[in-house]
């Protein structure tokens, strides 16, 4: 067992920030013997938060209080606290108090990012000091995402979520709504429409780039993430991170519609209203796609775009002919879309170059 820090541990967190992930692009691209399916993407950190709190116990006892819509009784978030209170052997337990702001069931990583954010504060407040190489096991037992949000930084993604090459991102302004409806994961990756998708999928994760790097590129590589012992193949030992020859996309390529979202497909014959939020994004930033197994879609906005939304909110609000939404949504000083559908949400977001708490746990 490590030992744990003699340091005084703190009494609390407050405001602790889960931030949401957008996949830029997501190709499927295999399947394994088990059944998971192997994926290539590009994760990106966006400003789009939960808002987590947490209160030291004496008595060794781990509670959720939700302060919004109840959870499931069992969360990512308490098996994130009982997984490392269990591989610590450490006697504290947490009040742990959430805050949920982003959607569920939108394919943004919510409850992976607020296992992640209770990892990183956890480890703080039980003053056990752990590396982000130490967190990084316990992370990838609670789900394929848990890794990235750990490490902290936006990623080229492969295996079934759990091989990280973590990539510079210049930062994007991004159009994001999330529907009503919410789309099963596992209704997803069992439709007949994927099935097909996969079989033809890009397995070439980037695009040649002539070797060249340019001002309006979108991925340059870093090479500072934790990982173990390379062995001879250079994989990395527990699959965690593992060395990888990044190439770059111009910001270009995106706005034009450069590679795609596998799980697209199925989603939109599921649901006419992943469609319809697709078709809205397309018609007014002229590029749209949807994040992970949705059922949130996302548009890359143009500088230009956003010089030109905000001379025009200022005007008189126009009908879409394909949606009947406003043409020009406006926004609260927070970002959040107002006047969508019903049971609709919406912002425009942020990237973010590093996760907030990047800062929490030494690699």
């Amino acid at each position: 067992m490590i030992p744990i820090s003699t340091a005084a541990p703190l009494k609390a967190l407050y405001d602790v920030p889960a931030p949401a992930k957008l996949n830029l692009f997501l190709h499927v691209v295999g399947k394994r013997a088990d059944g998971y399916h192997l994926l290539q993407s590009l994760f990106v950190l966006v400003d789009w938060t939960d808002t987590l709190h947490f209160e030291r116990r004496e008595d060794g006892a781990l509670r959720r209080h939700d302060r919004g819509d109840a959870l499931p009784a069992d969360d990512l978030c308490l098996r994130a606290a009982r997984a490392l209170q269990q591989a610590s052997g450490c006697a504290f337990g947490a009040d742990i108090h959430i805050e949920k702001r982003l959607p569920s069931g939108a394919g943004m990583g919510g409850g992976s990012s607020d296992a992640a954010s209770t990892l990183l504060a956890l480890n703080r407040l039980w003053g056990l000091n752990w590396s982000r190489r130490q967190l990084l096991p316990i992370a990838l037992q609670l789900g394929a995402d848990v890794p990235f949000f750990v490490g902290g930084r936006n990623a080229f993604v492969e295996g079934i979520g759990e091989i990280l090459t973590p990539v510079a991102v210049p930062e994007l302004r991004l159009a994001v709504v999330k529907p009503a409806v919410s789309i099963g994961t596992k209704e997803i990756f069992s439709s007949p429409l994927l099935q097909r998708s996969e079989s033809v999928a890009i397995v070439a994760g980037f695009p040649a780039a002539n070797g060249r790097r340019s001002e309006d590129s979108l991925v340059t590589p870093v090479a500072d993430f934790p990982s173990d012992e390379a062995n001879s193949s250079g994989e990395r030992k527990g699959n965690i991170c593992r060395d990888h020859q990044t190439q770059e996309i111009p910001v270009q390529q995106l706005y034009e519609g450069w590679g795609r979202n596998d799980l697209q497909p199925p989603a939109e014959a599921a649901s006419h209203e992943v469609s319809t939020a697709l078709e809205w994004l397309q018609t007014r930033y002229e590029n749209s796609r949807m994040t992970g197994s949705g059922s949130a879609v996302f548009a890359i906005v143009r500088p230009s775009r956003i010089a030109t939304q905000t001379a025009v909110q200022n005007a008189v609000q126009e009908k879409d002919t394909v949606t009947g939404l406003e043409s020009n949504l406006k926004a609260t000083p927070e970002g959040e879309f107002q006047e969508l559908p019903d049971g609709w949400v919406g912002r425009m977001c942020r990237s973010l170059s590093v996760h907030p708490l990047r800062g929490w746990a030494e690699d």
